[in-house]
């Protein structure tokens, strides 16, 4: 899975996905901005088939906290 997040998160952001670790935010990564974090939700949503609820969204500002959310919703 964490590799899989990624390669989504690199394409989204458009970094290079083995620069992404769990240092990575939206303070580390420059286009890491409010459009380009929806394309990531929606990205994520399809890419794992969840669905990502209004919090969630919100508090999905570092990688780490992307994985945790997704591992939460895949049980």
């Amino acid at each position: 899975m964490e590799d899989r997040v990624k390669e989504i998160m690199g394409a989204v952001f458009e970094v290079d996905p083995s620069t992404i670790n769990q240092d990575s935010s939206t303070d580390t990564i420059e286009n890491w901005d409010s459009i380009r974090h929806m394309s990531l939700v929606v990205a994520l949503e399809e890419e794992f088939d969840v669905q990502f609820d209004d919090d969630q969204v919100a508090d999905m500002q570092n990688y780490k906290l992307v994985l945790l959310t997704l591992q939460e919703l895949q049980g």
